[in-house]
């Protein structure tokens, strides 16, 4: 091999010509900055901002690139100042479909994104780190945004008047408040009407203890429950809500992650005990969020049980009467009967575990192959619980594996 070639491991590689000419760019800009700056007597920052400047020259100079090269990105990409920097919306059709999921949260943050960025680079800037075309690389700001969009879903439980609009014509669901007195006795009731229509229910409390309290105190009672907290991995959280739509449980009993990314559109009654309690978890937006866990089904209904109206219950109430009154006319404008959103039930994520069967009288009828073969099936369960500190399983296959081999 007589020669090899070696990039080096960044994507901001460009030709001789392209970095001469921004190398000339940047040195013109360096010495207008650098004037600046011992003009209004910051002495230090222009001689921060010549070394620091220089040696990135140096650097583009002898081997193409230098750190953090992408705060040169407006001298190789050749946009004027202030103009949008290039981004993967860029590469997209005019007629794109973009789904941005909660959206209340994400469409602030695209203008929260940009004006962070500004503040920080302004900092470097004026303490010379950064020349100020360092500004140029950054994200889009709000309209810049707005102008690169397709057609958007705005996907959400808590829309705000910028986003608001439902396909199915489904409303916010109504909401009913009763005291606490007998509330158990009353949350059974209401379930049990519920299941008999083939329905789901979320039940959220306050702690963990009150929900497992709730789970068991259901269970005794005959209702098909589970409940969701902390404590369960993501892989069975989700599994769990899987069984909740085929309809293994009928009731799912949790605390705080009955809240944003849960979509069951088998679900039409959401129960919020403890509503009056201010804090975190009874705040506005938290339970805004949970009621809206109910909005994805055509007969949709909260029950809150509280003995005080709390600042935050009457704004989420009257929040959610308000888009209702919104919804109910912008239907009956454009002739939408609501229905209830249907949802593909996905396969589970959790492996099914092979069942071997190691009863006396079908082990008894297999040829002497037949069992070396089940014994190495049983082996290689017996190491898998092992490794998984699963050593009473191990133990149990392994005795099971002495019992066969004894009749070989």
């Amino acid at each position: 091999m007589k020669e090899i070639l070696i990039f080096p491991a960044t994507s901001l590689v460009y030709s001789d010509d392209v970095i001469k000419s921004a190398i000339g760019n940047i040195q013109r800009d360096l010495m207008q900055r650098v004037a600046f700056l011992k003009n209004i007597g910051k002495d230090v920052e222009a001689y921060r901002l010549e070394q620091k400047t220089n040696y990135d020259i140096e650097m583009l100079q002898e081997v193409g690139y230098c750190k953090s090269m992408e705060n040169y990105s407006i001298y190789f990409d050749g946009r004027k100042t202030g103009e949008p920097p290039y981004t993967l919306l860029d590469y997209f059709p005019d007629d794109y479909l973009m789904f941005i999921d909660e959206s209340h949260i994400t469409i602030p943050q695209v203008g929260g994104m940009y004006n962070g960025d500004r503040a920080r680079k302004d900092n470097l800037i004026e303490y010379g780190f950064r020349l100020p075309s360092a500004r140029d690389n950054r994200p889009l700001n709000f309209n810049e945004f707005v102008k690169k969009q397709g057609n958007t879903v705005y996907i959400s439980a808590t829309p705000s008047e910028y986003e608001l609009q439902r396909p199915t014509g489904l409303v916010d669901p109504e909401i009913e408040i009763r005291k606490t007195e007998g509330q158990i006795d009353d949350v059974i009731t209401e379930i049990n009407k519920n299941v008999a229509n083939g329905q789901r229910v979320l039940v959220t409390t306050l702690t963990k203890r009150m929900a497992e309290d709730l789970t068991d105190y259901l269970k005794d009672s005959g209702i098909k429950v589970q409940y969701l907290h902390s404590d369960i991995d993501t892989v069975e959280r989700v599994e769990i809500l899987r069984e909740l739509r085929l309809g293994k449980y009928d009731v799912i009993v949790g605390i705080n992650l009955l809240r944003e990314g849960i979509d069951l559109p088998e679900v039409s009654l959401v129960i919020i005990l403890d509503a009056d309690k201010e804090g975190f978890l009874r705040s506005k937006t938290s339970l805004v969020q949970t009621i809206g866990r109910a909005a994805r089904h055509v007969q949709g209904r909260v029950i809150m049980y509280a003995d005080n109206m709390t600042d935050s219950m009457k704004y989420a109430i009257s929040e959610t009467n308000r888009r209702r009154k919104y919804q109910k006319k912008y239907n009956e404008e454009h002739g939408i009967t609501p229905t209830s959103i249907v949802k593909e039930i996905r396969g589970s994520l959790v492996e099914k575990e092979e069942e071997i069967n190691v009863d006396d009288e079908y082990v008894e009828k297999l040829d002497q192959k037949q069992k070396r073969l089940l014994i190495k099936k049983l082996e290689a369960k017996m190491l898998l619980a092992a490794d998984g500190m699963q050593f009473e399983k191990a133990a149990e296959y392994r005795d099971q594996i002495k019992e066969i081999q004894s009749n070989l």
